[in-house]
Order: structure tokens, then C-alpha cells, then sequence
């Protein structure tokens, strides 16, 4: 077996696989920037939550279908159907004349995303021998650091000189040669073969698509609520208990039993991915804000922990992908103790009193941790699953991670549009971040399980 995964056998996905994730981490920073010139222009700025969010809530939706669709058909067709998807997307966006057009854009945005998500990972492991990829995760990873340093500002310069809507069309100027790259490694893969049936029936094939609905509207309105709702304390805390009611019960539906009791294999993977999810996205959604209002940062100084986070989840994906012999549950607790302890530094931010460098410092030790532990829990899913369940174990893994950062959210976003967002407050989110992150490295050493036979598996 070839050990580089740049030999001539592997360089066509390496090339083609790193391309496709660093188009897609560029329309998601470019996408950020011009939003908001955009909503001004059409004199739409009520409109910029719904546009932000429906991106969100059409991914859960395509998370679902996409991983049955991988499973039953290969990962080629759902890779072709994402890409055709975000091509619509950016010239729906690029030529809109309204927000009816931009909001149709958004949400197809959202469905190519996950389509695009599963089929690159169903891609990876029936194409990559286990030993290569985790290098292949860690160029994934390092494949967001220079739209995440440098594509605001670039995007910023489109924007002011040519104008937002070349935001969204350049895309396809990249869409087409990235296609290229990629088109030899999906004609080496051998036709989809179908396995043996699952435990779930078609049946229950089919009740996944209501499930997921479900959830996605309530991405869509717990994403939506703190914006609504700010300063009315009675409808945004019903708002966010009812949504993580109904969030929960879709995720009973669409995640592995005994994934809330984080019970031992698959169950404990994504039980993992949530822990990790909501424990880093709940604190670093709240960063540039907290730098803003608690140490005077202005906008743009204060998204250096934007840059700190691209740059230390790379380096941390980079370790993980050497050779170091280890157990990917090692590294796992590795990561995670390494999250908990930089989550718990990263809480020093919101004292006033205290340099922020040295919170900041805790935030990269945060990044180096969630670099190692993403892409382990990538491996773990993989190594779980079979042809016949790897595009669902995937999705189930990333819908884990959307529903638990839309909690996490809500609950914090209520939290700050309630309260006159200060210390406390933040003190209040960066602490839950951190205690999140402990319960994740508490029960990492469930994702080993002693019966090799029932990994990966749906049944209860």
C-alpha cells in the first residue's frame, strides 16, 4: 500500500478532495463579509437573520437525505448533485434582484452544503485505504486557514470595487476547474454494490425525511429567536425551550440509539461530535463580540480570535495526521483535555482586569484541541461503518454537531439579548463552553467498544 498520499494512485482525490473543501471554506468566509453590503443595498436589513439562517436549516435537511443517498447509490451522485446545487446557488444570489432571490440562493446554498459534506466523506472512505486518511484530514483542515486569514479581506476588496455580486459569481470561475480535478478520482471508484439490508426498513428510510424537517425548522427558529425576540423575555425563553424540546426529539429520530446516553461505539461517536460542537462553537461564536464590549477591541482587531481559530485547528489537525502510532481514542482524549483546559484559560477573557493575550492564549490551546479531535471522530465514524451505513453514520455525526451548536446557541443567545451583555454574562457562556467540553473528555472512552460486531450498527 502506497504510504504517501500523494503517489500517483491518491494525488487525483488529494488534489481534486482539497480543492472542493477550500472553494467551499471561501464562499462561507465570502459569504459573511458581503452579506451584510448586500441586504443594505436592497434596503433589507431586517432581512439578514432569515438570510443567514436558511442556509442552516436547509443543511440538516440535506445532512439526512444525503447520507441515504450516499448509502444506496454511492457517493458520486450526491458530490454531482451539490455541486450543480451551488452553482444555481451563486448565480440565484449573484443575478438577485430582490430578497426573494437572495433567501431561494441561501437555501439552496444550504443544500448543496450537505450533499457536498456527505458525499466527500463517503468519497474518503471508499477511495482511501485507513492509514491515509488521516493526513487527508489534516490537508482538509489546513484547507480553511487561508480563506479564514485572508478571504474576508479579499472579499471586502470585491465588494468595494467591483461590487457584491462577483462574491457569489467568481465561485463559478472556481466551481469548473475544481470539477476537473476532482472527475479522476470519482471514475476510479468501482460501481456502487448494494449490502445487506440494515436493521431500519424502508419505512423508516422514508419517516427520516418528516424527522428532519422538524429539525431544521428548529434550527431555523432558534437561529432566528434571539434576533427576534430581544427584550422580550417571556416569548424568547418559551421560544428556546420549546425549540430544544422538538430539537430533541427530531435528534432521538435521526441519531443512533443510545447516542444521549453515549452508549458504547457509533452512539459514543456522535455523542462525541456533539459535546465537541457545541462546547467550541458556543464560546468562539462569541468571541469577537465579547473583545468588542469587555476590552474595547474594535471590529477588526477583534476578529483576530477568527484568525487564532483557523491557524490552531490546522496545526492541531496536522498532529493528528502524523504518524505517531497512537490509538485514535488517545488522541481523541488528547484533544479533548486539551479543549477543556484551553476553554477554561479562554473564561479569563471576559475579566476586564486580566490582558486578554493570556485568554487568547487559552482560545489557540482551544483550537490546537478541537484540530485533533475533529478529524479523530471523522476516523471513528469511518472505521464503525460499513458500505451499506456510511453515508448515514456521517450524517448522523454532522446533524449531531448542527443541532447541538442551534441549542447552545439559542440558550446563549437568549442569555445575551436578556441580560446587558457584560462580564457576567460571558463569564456565564465561556464557563458552559468549558463544562460541555469536561462531560465530552468524562465519557470519550465509550467510542471503544468491546463488541466489534454491533459498531455501526442502528439497533437499539
Amino acid at each position: 500500500m502506497p504510504s504517501s498520499l500523494f503517489s500517483r494512485q491518491y494525488l487525483p482525490l488529494a488534489i481534486g478532495a482539497v480543492a472542493l473543501v477550500t472553494l467551499g471554506a471561501l464562499e462561507n468566509r465570502a459569504v459573511g463579509t458581503a452579506l451584510p453590503t448586500l441586504v443594505r443595498e436592497f434596503d433589507a436589513v431586517s432581512s439578514f437573520g432569515l438570510a443567514t439562517a436558511a442556509p442552516i436549516a436547509t443543511y440538516v435537511v440535506s445532512l439526512a437525505l444525503a447520507g441515504l443517498w450516499a448509502d444506496r447509490s454511492g457517493p458520486v451522485p450526491p458530490l454531482r448533485a451539490g455541486a450543480v446545487m451551488f452553482a444555481v446557488a451563486q448565480v440565484l444570489v449573484g443575478t438577485a434582484a430582490g430578497m426573494p432571490q437572495v433567501i431561494a440562493g441561501r437555501l439552496l446554498s444550504g443544500l448543496a452544503e450537505g450533499l457536498i459534506d456527505v458525499g466527500i466523506m463517503v468519497l474518503i472512505a471508499r477511495a482511501l485505504p485507513e492509514a491515509l486518511r488521516p493526513r487527508m484530514f489534516s490537508l482538509f483542515a489546513a484547507a480553511w486557514v487561508l480563506p479564514s486569514v485572508v478571504g474576508p479581506f479579499l472579499t471586502g476588496l470585491v465588494t468595494e470595487w467591483i461590487g457584491w455580486r462577483w462574491v457569489f459569481l467568481g465561485a463559478l470561475a472556481v466551481l469548473a476547474p475544481v470539477w476537473v480535478l476532482l472527475r479522476p478520482a470519482l471514475r476510479t471508484l468501482p460501481p456502487s454494490e448494494d449490502g445487506p439490508a440494515e436493521p431500519h426498513t424502508d419505512a423508516a428510510r422514508r419517516a427520516v425525511v418528516p424527522w428532519a424537517v422538524l429539525a431544521a425548522a428548529v434550527v431555523f427558529g432558534l437561529s432566528l429567536a434571539g434576533e427576534q425576540l430581544a427584550g422580550n423575555t417571556v416569548p424568547a425563553v418559551a421560544v428556546v425551550v420549546v425549540g430544544a424540546a422538538a430539537a430533541g426529539l427530531a435528534a432521538v429520530r435521526l441519531l443512533p440509539p443510545g447516542t444521549f446516553r453515549a452508549r458504547r461505539g457509533l452512539p459514543a461517536v456522535v455523542a462525541q461530535r456533539a459535546f465537541a460542537a457545541a462546547a467550541y462553537a458556543g464560546v468562539g461564536s462569541w468571541l469577537p463580540l465579547l473583545l468588542t464590549l469587555v476590552h474595547g477591541f474594535t471590529a477588526t482587531t477583534a476578529g483576530v480570535s477568527l484568525s487564532i481559530t483557523g491557524v490552531m485547528w490546522a496545526f492541531g489537525s496536522w498532529l493528528q495526521g502524523r504518524d505517531h502510532g497512537r490509538a485514535p481514542e488517545v488522541v481523541l482524549r488528547a484533544g479533548l483535555a486539551a479543549m477543556t483546559a484551553g476553554l477554561a484559560v479562554t473564561t479569563l477573557l471576559a475579566w476586564p482586569a486580566l490582558p486578554p493575550v493570556v485568554g487568547l492564549l487559552g482560545w489557540a490551546l482551544a483550537g490546537v484541541g478541537m484540530g485533533l479531535t475533529s478529524p479523530v471522530l471523522s476516523l471513528l465514524i469511518l472505521a464503525g461503518s460499513d458500505r451499506t451505513n456510511q453515508g448515514r453514520n456521517v450524517s448522523a455525526a454532522q446533524l449531531a454537531g448542527s443541532l447541538s451548536t442551534a441549542a447552545v446557541l439559542a440558550v446563549s443567545g437568549a442569555a445575551v439579548a436578556l441580560t446587558s451583555p457584560g462580564p457576567a454574562t460571558f463569564a456565564g457562556i465561556l464557563v458552559a463552553g468549558g463544562i460541555v467540553a469536561l462531560a465530552g473528555l468524562l465519557t470519550a472512552g465509550r467510542v471503544v467498544d468491546d463488541r466489534p460486531a454491533t459498531v455501526g450498527t442502528w439497533t437499539s
